[in-house]
């Protein structure tokens, strides 16, 4: 694993937006950070060390499976541990046993991991740090603008990186079940929340929705703020009164339990799939993902790993990690992480009982805290010798491994302010055709707002005039 610097393509920024990567700018002037998509370094790997991520990642996803046969067996550990509400339990429980397996796409696992020939024998293994199992973003920059750089630069053989392919195929599996368990075939809604300013959620959707109609299947686009639950049947329906059979929520479920429709919409997915006499479906709402990845994207999952799993072989893809007041005195060098909590937010780092990084904000916490193990990133340092610490994203679309992304930070904990960096593996066959970078012409023809036509029904105004703000 090396990192590696190069020359900028020309107009890169602006080249990456016009892929979709809508929240990448360039700094104002006199602003010395880098943009999110900074095209002037890379991450090199060889297929030996893409082969070991992908047995580890195996490992640990197989690890999650188990423990989640433990933890609908064990429900009290969900409510009293875990801090998620009683009501959804039954959804939790009944999402989790379906047989075949439906209505969860995709996450990404969070790896620290230095290369097999680090310096540090600690960093020549991969560490998980976290599962993003239920609204992972990075998507766009992960599956779409990290290949189209590889075949415009040529910095290297070939990519982890099946996901959009993998992603099709997922919906297609997941949207036949449905379909069967429907009784009819459902367009499939995709929602993000509105009051997003960056774009980065409606382009991660987007792609979502893109790799679902490529699938097969009829997509509608909507904001979670324009979902109604209908006081008359309990059901969920947009604005325009179509009911929603289906839908992708980009929006944490943790978020949706305590909004007043959270407990409805537990209570309406006991309904799916009912009809009455005439056959008209009266059913509830499918929801993606599924109910159970509310135990995979709590953090405290990777205490109930070490707690399950400590004796086992697979156990050294894993960092000792426990609830906060289970913790053994010993444990002096640790990060501090809230149950539930995004973009570093209100973790501590301790190093011998004393914080070496303190990200407090005070947003979150409420819930309780997990004790993880110290496992700083590996250290990479550039020309002007300023320090960078990257964390290897492990993306699994239906259950497999299917490609990587990184993203890299000044400081060990990886925050908003992250930057996305490109891998490439550097042995092995060349897997991918050379393609040429567009000139400023091409690009911003691209960007052109008059080619999209906005619906006859006018029904997506709003969300027109949102992206067209954002692209903007």
């Amino acid at each position: 694993m090396r990192r590696i610097p190069v020359e900028k393509r020309p107009n890169a920024t602006r080249l990456v937006q016009s892929q979709g990567l809508v929240y990448t700018t360039n700094p104002d002037p006199g602003d010395l950070s880098d943009p999110y998509w900074p095209d002037d370094r890379y991450y090199s790997f060889t297929s030996e060390e893409i082969e070991l991520l992908e047995r580890a990642g195996k490992d640990v996803f197989d690890m999650c499976c188990e423990a989640g046969d433990y933890l609908v067996a064990h429900p009290e550990v969900i409510t009293d541990r875990m801090a998620i509400p009683a009501f959804a339990l039954g959804q939790i429980k009944q999402s989790w046993e379906q047989e075949p397996a439906w209505g969860s796409v995709y996450g990404r696992f969070d790896v620290c991991f230095g290369g097999l020939d680090h310096p540090n024998p600690r960093l020549r293994v991969p560490k998980f740090y976290e599962f993003n199992a239920d609204t992972p973003t990075s998507l766009v920059e992960a599956a779409s603008i990290q290949w189209s750089w590889l075949e415009q630069t040529g910095h290297g053989n070939d990519q982890l990186n099946s996901i959009t392919e993998k992603l099709i195929q997922a919906w297609r599996r997941n949207m036949t079940v449905i379909e069967q368990k429907l009784g009819h075939r459902p367009t499939i809604f995709f929602a993000f929340a509105k009051d997003e300013p960056s774009g980065e959620d409606a382009m991660n959707t987007t792609l979502m929705m893109d790799t679902a109609t490529q699938a097969g299947w009829n997509t509608k686009m909507l904001f979670m703020e324009e979902i109604s639950l209908s006081l008359a049947d309990g059901r969920f329906y947009t604005k325009q009164g179509e009911h929603i059979d289906v839908i992708f929520k980009l929006y944490p479920w943790e978020f949706m339990v305590e909004e007043g429709f959270g407990e409805a919409c537990f209570k309406d997915m006991e309904r799916i799939g009912e009809r009455d006499e005439s056959g008209a479906y009266i059913g509830g709402t499918v929801w993606i993902e599924a109910p159970y990845k509310m135990l995979w994207s709590n953090k405290s999952l990777f205490a109930i790993l070490w707690e399950l799993f400590k004796d086992d072989p697979r156990s050294k893809w894993l960092l000792p990690t426990y609830f906060e007041n289970d913790a053994p005195a010993s444990l002096t060098s640790y990060a501090r992480k809230p149950i539930f909590a995004r973009e570093g937010a209100d973790i501590v780092l301790r190093e011998d009982g004393q914080v070496i990084q303190d990200a407090t904000t005070g947003y979150y916490g409420k819930e309780g805290y997990i004790l993880q193990e110290l496992a700083l990133p590996p250290e990479f340092r550039d020309a002007s010798d300023i320090p960078y610490y990257p964390v290897l994203g492990l993306w699994f679309v239906d259950g497999d491994v299917a490609g990587m992304g990184i993203r890299e930070d000044k400081t060990p904990i990886t925050t908003n302010g992250s930057t996305f960096i490109p891998h490439s593996i550097s042995d092995g066959s060349v897997n991918y055709d050379r393609e040429p970078v567009p000139d400023l012409a091409e690009i911003e023809a691209s960007l052109n707002w008059e080619q999209y036509v906005e619906a006859e029904d006018g029904s997506n105004r709003e969300l027109l005039e949102y992206i067209e703000r954002v692209v903007r």
